[in-house]
C-alpha cells in the first residue's frame, strides 16, 4: 500500500471521548498530512487563527516502513502507536489536548527516510518521532532530529553504532530505542551457536549498518566463545537493492560450515533462503541461524514450500528481543481487541516508545522537544511507582507523583545513551510454518 492509502483501525478501550474530530486528526495524520485540532470550527479557519493553541498540543510523528523490504512490520508497528495515541486521547490527552499522530513511510530507504524526517520536524513541527524501524533509516534521519530538538526514539533500530555516537555526544540526548542493541543480540546468537554445537559458523548479511553491526557484535562473541567465524575476515555482505542472490548463497555455504547466519530483512531474506533450497543447501548438513530482522509471522509462508508439501524452513532458528514486559498482557489484550490478530514482534516496543513521549511531555508540563528529552527517564526509570497502564500512569503524573513506567516490550529503563537491555527470545519455525518462541536468553549491559 502507498502511504497516501494506508488505513487504520481505530479502537477506544476506556472510553467514549473520542469524539469523531480527534477520529479525523488521526486519520489526516496518518495519511501524511498536518492534523487539524479537536476544535472543528478551528480546521475551517486554520489559515487565520492563532496557532498558540494548537503549538501547545503534542504532536508525534511516526517515521515506520509502510512500503519496502520491511512493510511487514512496518503497517503492525503503526497499528501500534496509532491505538496508543487513541487510548491516550481516550483518557483525556496530554495537558489537556488530544495528541496529534502526523505519520511517513520512510520506505525502508535512508534517503526517503531522512526527506520524511525533515517534512516531520521541520514543516509538521513534531516534538518527537517514533521511528524508524531499520538503523539504516534511523542513522540518515537521527543527525535532522537532533539539528531540529525533536526526540526520536526507535522501536527496533538496533545497530550498536548509535551507542557509540551516543557515548561521544553526536545526539545532544535526543536519541532513544526501546529495542536493545545488537551488542547483546551478537552475544545471544553466539549462545545459541555454542547450545547448539555449532563449532563453525560462516555469515551472509544486509550490508547496511544493521548488518555489519550485527556480524561484528556476533563474531566478538562467538569467537570469545571458541568457536570460528569462517569467513570473518570477509563477509558475505549483500546490497539491500539485490535480487538474486546465486553466488552469495554459493559462497557462504561453501565448505559446509556447522551453520550459516543470515542477517537479513523478510523480502530479500526469504530469497536468500529460497536459493539456498535451490542450491541444495537446506539438506540438513549446514544448519540456519536468523536474526530478528527475520522473524515474521509469515516468513515460512515468503520462502515457500518443497514437492512434499512441506515448508521449506521448517526447523530453522534464531533470536529476536523478547517482548516480555510488565505491560506485555494488557497490551496484547488491547491489540486483539483492535485488530483481531496477535502483535508482531516489535509492536509491544513501538507502544512503549509512543507512551514514553506522551508521558514525557506530561510530566514535563511542556510538549517541546527539549522538554520531553529532559523529563523521558524520569518516567521510564526508578524511582517512582510503577505502572503498566498509560492512563493510569497520566492520571498519576497529575496527581503529581513520580512514574516508574513499566512497559509491554520489558521495563524499558533508559541508560545515558537511551539504551535498553533485556532478554531475547530463541525461535524456531514450526511444521505448520508458525514462529514458536523456545526459551529466552538474559543478556545484560
Amino acid at each position: 500500500m502507498s502511504k497516501n492509502h494506508y488505513k487504520f483501525s481505530f479502537f477506544n478501550r476506556r472510553s467514549p471521548m473520542l469524539w469523531g474530530a480527534i477520529a479525523l486528526a488521526l486519520t489526516l495524520g496518518a495519511c501524511g498530512e498536518t492534523a487539524p485540532s479537536a476544535d472543528s470550527d478551528a480546521a475551517d479557519t486554520a489559515d487565520t487563527t492563532d496557532t498558540a493553541a494548537s503549538s501547545e498540543a503534542l504532536k508525534i510523528g511516526t517515521l515506520l516502513p509502510i512500503t519496502g523490504d520491511l512493510a511487514q512490520y512496518g503497517g503492525p508497528m503503526q497499528d501500534s502507536a496509532t491505538l496508543l495515541v487513541e487510548t491516550v486521547n481516550g483518557c483525556g490527552g496530554v495537558l489537556g489536548q488530544p495528541v496529534q499522530l502526523i505519520s511517513e513511510d520512510d520506505q525502508t530507504d535512508p534517503a526517503a527516510g531522512a526527506a520524511a524526517m525533515s517534512k516531520l520536524a521541520e514543516v509538521d513541527q513534531v516534538s518527537g518521532v517514533v521511528g524508524a524501524a531499520a538503523s539504516s533509516v534511523s542513522s540518515a534521519a537521527v543527525d535532522i532530529a537532533v539539528r531540529n530538538q525533536v526526540v526520536e526514539i526507535s522501536p527496533s533500530a538496533t545497530s550498536p553504532v548509535f551507542t557509540e555516537q551516543a557515548k561521544a555526544g553526536d545526539f545532544d540526548g535526543y536519541w532513544f530505542r526501546t529495542a536493545p542493541p545488537d551488542t547483546f543480540q551478537g552475544q545471544a546468537l553466539a549462545q545459541l551457536a555454542m547450545d547448539q554445537g555449532y563449532e563453525t559458523v560462516a555469515v551472509i548479511a544486509i550490508n547496511n549498518d544493521y548488518g555489519s553491526g550485527l556480524v561484528q557484535s556476533f563474531a566478538e562473541a562467538y569467537t570469545a566463545l571458541g568457536g570460528t567465524v569462517v569467513n570473518q575476515d570477509n563477509p558475505t555482505l549483500y546490497p539491500p537493492d539485490a535480487s538474486s542472490f546465486d553466488s552469495e548463497v554459493s559462497s557462504v555455504f561453501n565448505g559446509s560450515p556447522d551453520a550459516v547466519l543470515l542477517v537479513a530483512y523478510p523480502e530479500t531474506g526469504s530469497l536468500i533462503l529460497q536459493a539456498a533450497f535451490e542450491q541444495g543447501f537446506l539438506d540438513g548438513e549446514t544448519q540456519v541461524l536468523l536474526t530478528d530482522g527475520m522473524k515474521d509471522a509469515s516468513i515460512a509462508e515468503l520462502v515457500g514450500k518443497d514437492s512434499d508439501g512441506s515448508f521449506v524452513i521448517s526447523g530453522v532458528m534464531g533470536t529476536a528481543p523478547s517482548a516480555g514486559g510488565p505491560g506485555l498482557e494488557q497490551f496484547t489484550a488491547i491489540y486483539n481487541d483492535a485488530f483481531n490478530r496477535d502483535p508482531s514482534v516489535f509492536d509491544p516496543n513501538t507502544w512503549d516508545a509512543t507512551a514514553l513521549i506522551a508521558l514525557a511531555a506530561e510530566a514535563a508540563g511542556d510538549t517541546s522537544g527539549t522538554a520531553i528529552r529532559d523529563a523521558i527517564r524520569n518516567v521510564a526509570n526508578a524511582p517512582g511507582t510503577e505502572v503498566t497502564d498509560v492512563c493510569e500512569a497520566l492520571e498519576l503524573i497529575r496527581q503529581g507523583e513520580d512514574i516508574n513506567y513499566q512497559g509491554a516490550s520489558g521495563p524499558v529503563d533508559l541508560d545515558d545513551q537511551g539504551d535498553v537491555v533485556g532478554s531475547y527470545d530463541i525461535w524456531t519455525v514450526g511444521d505448520d510454518g508458525a514462529i514458536q518462541v523456545q526459551e529466552t536468553i538474559e543478556i545484560g549491559g
